[in-house]
């Protein structure tokens, strides 16, 4: 299928690698220009002449924090004209409810909420300009299945997901489609620092979490990155013009819910 996004520019956050890469790369193969951003530069780079090399796009790289407001004023300095925009940022560490302060509530807001709205914000306005615009948001699917000891991303993104259904819908009528992706477990850096975490905690071995973890999935298998950037990428497309601020889980069953 042509997704009809060609020569279109996305800007990609948090994207050198895990979820973020998987949408840059499935963007990227669809002949979708790039700027991709991460924190640290190495990575980043390397990830960035990878889609280069398989793709032969434009791909511009920025290493800032983009959750900060010098980050996002570099970030969006080179971004320029954003037709598509990808938020992503990494989840806040697990605990227990009766451990945050409030200085770590703060700083979920500041990554998991704040920050994809301040991007919102920039870019949307050039997009209804333009008469065209996606935006898809990288959430998780504890916003439709509350995670106990991710407590802090519940949270922030929760928070994030009502600013996204009021706002799609204000800007749909002029081109503008905004969605949200919610990850359920995906085979990436996130998920194997959370089966650490139950080593950690219990004993045993990261293969026997794995495994554990893998088998309360109905598909009995992690998520790729491949799948979900595939995903991704039908969201950012022509074909997804009358969906509007719908919350697309991609977890292989776990969400146990009729709607």
């Amino acid at each position: 299928m042509d997704l009809g996004i060609s020569g279109k520019n996305a800007l990609v956050c948090a994207s050198s690698k895990g979820l973020g890469f998987g949408c840059a790369q499935a963007l990227a193969r669809e002949g979708v220009s790039l700027v991709m951003n991460a924190r640290t530069e190495g990575p980043l780079l390397e990830a960035a002449q990878q889609i280069r090399d398989e793709n032969g796009v434009d791909v511009v790289t920025v290493a800032a924090d983009i959750t900060s407001e010098d980050g996002r004023a570099e970030v969006l300095k080179a971004a320029g004209a954003v037709d598509i925009l990808v938020t992503n940022a990494g989840g806040p560490p697990p605990g227990t409810w009766s451990d945050w302060s409030r200085e770590d509530f703060i700083a979920a807001f500041d990554a998991n909420m704040l920050t994809p709205i301040a991007l919102m914000q920039a870019l949307i306005p050039g997009m209804i300009k333009r008469g065209w615009g996606r935006v898809v948001n990288i959430t998780s699917q504890s916003v439709k299945s509350p995670i106990p000891i991710l407590g802090l991303s519940n949270t922030a993104r929760t928070g994030l997901t009502g600013f996204v259904a009021g706002t799609a819908r204000q800007v749909a009528g002029q081109g503008v489609i905004i969605n949200n992706l919610l990850p359920g477990i995906h085979d990436t850096d996130r998920a194997a620092a959370l089966d650490q975490g139950v080593v950690d905690a219990q004993g045993g071995t990261v293969d026997a979490a794995r495994a554990a973890r893998a088998a309360t999935i109905p598909a009995g298998r992690y998520g790729t990155i491949d799948e979900f950037g595939a995903t991704c990428a039908f969201l950012c497309s022509q074909h997804a013009g009358f969906m509007v601020g719908q919350n697309v889980l991609l977890d292989g069953g776990a969400v146990n819910a009729t709607f």
